[in-house]
C-alpha cells in the first residue's frame, strides 16, 4: 500500500513537472501533458464560441420561423376555402365580367359624346322645357374613364322637370344629375313656371391613344419620383 502511495506521488509529481517553467512564447517544445491539455481548452473554446455565434443566431432565426406559423396556417386556411368554393368564386367572377361589360357598353366612346348631348337636349325639348343654360364643361379624365360636367338650367312647369330628370335616368348611357337646385324665376310668380339649375354629369371610356397618353404621364412621373429620392 506504502509503495502504491509512493508511485501516485511519484506520478503526481512527474505530470506537475511538466507544467512547471512552460515558456507561453514556445508551446511546440512543451511536454506532451500541457500540450494536449491547451488542445483541450482550444478545442472546448471552439465549441463554446461555436454556441454562441452560430447556434444562438440558429436559435433565433428558429423562433423567427415558429412566430410565423399562425400567419401561414391563416393563410392555408384561406387558400384552402379558396379551393373548396373555387367553382362559386368562378361564377362570381365572371357575373362581375358580365356586369362591367354591361356598364361599359353604358359609356359611350368619344365619338358618340355629341349624340349623348343632343340625347339630353332632345329630353328637355321633349318636355316643352326651355334651356336657358346647357354648357359643357372640362372633360376630367380618371383612371379609366372621362367625365364630362355640363350646366344647364331650364324653366318649365314642375311635372316636366320632374319627368326631364326622369328621362335623363333612362337614357341608355349614363348620366347623373348633381346640385339640383329648383328655383322660381323672377317675373313667373303666380304662372306655375319653376327654373331649375343642376350639372349634368356623362362618362365615357378612354380610347387607347388617352390611354397611352395615360401611361406615359404615369411612368414620367414615377421616373422623377424615383430620381428624386
Amino acid at each position: 500500500m506504502a509503495k502504491a502511495n509512493l508511485n501516485l506521488s511519484e506520478l503526481s509529481d512527474e505530470i506537475a513537472s511538466q507544467f512547471r517553467g512552460l515558456d507561453p512564447n514556445e508551446p511546440g517544445q512543451w511536454p506532451i501533458l500541457p500540450q494536449i491539455a491547451m488542445w483541450v481548452l482550444a478545442a472546448v473554446a471552439i465549441v463554446v464560441a461555436g454556441w454562441f455565434l452560430i447556434l444562438t443566431n440558429e436559435a433565433d432565426a428558429l423562433e423567427a420561423e415558429r412566430n410565423k406559423e399562425p400567419q401561414l396556417k391563416q393563410t392555408y386556411r384561406n387558400k384552402l376555402g379558396q379551393a373548396v368554393n373555387l367553382g362559386e368564386l368562378r361564377k362570381q367572377r365572371l357575373q362581375v365580367q358580365e356586369y362591367v361589360t354591361q356598364l361599359e357598353k353604358q359609356l359611350p366612346g368619344k365619338a358618340e359624346m355629341d349624340a349623348l348631348l343632343s340625347d339630353i337636349n332632345q329630353a328637355g325639348l321633349g318636355r316643352a322645357l326651355q334651356f336657358e343654360l346647357f354648357r359643357p364643361g372640362q372633360v376630367v379624365v380618371k383612371d379609366y374613364y372621362a367625365e364630362l360636367p355640363i350646366a344647364i338650367r331650364v324653366t318649365g312647369r314642375y311635372h316636366d322637370i320632374g319627368a326631364f330628370a326622369g328621362d335623363i335616368a333612362n337614357l341608355s348611357r349614363i348620366v347623373t344629375l348633381h346640385g339640383l337646385n329648383i328655383s322660381v324665376p323672377k317675373g313667373s310668380e303666380g304662372a306655375g313656371t319653376l327654373g331649375m339649375d343642376a350639372t349634368a354629369r356623362t362618362y365615357r371610356y378612354l380610347d387607347q391613344s388617352e390611354i397611352d397618353a395615360q401611361r406615359k404621364a404615369a411612368a414620367e412621373a414615377a421616373k422623377k419620383t424615383g430620381a428624386k429620392r
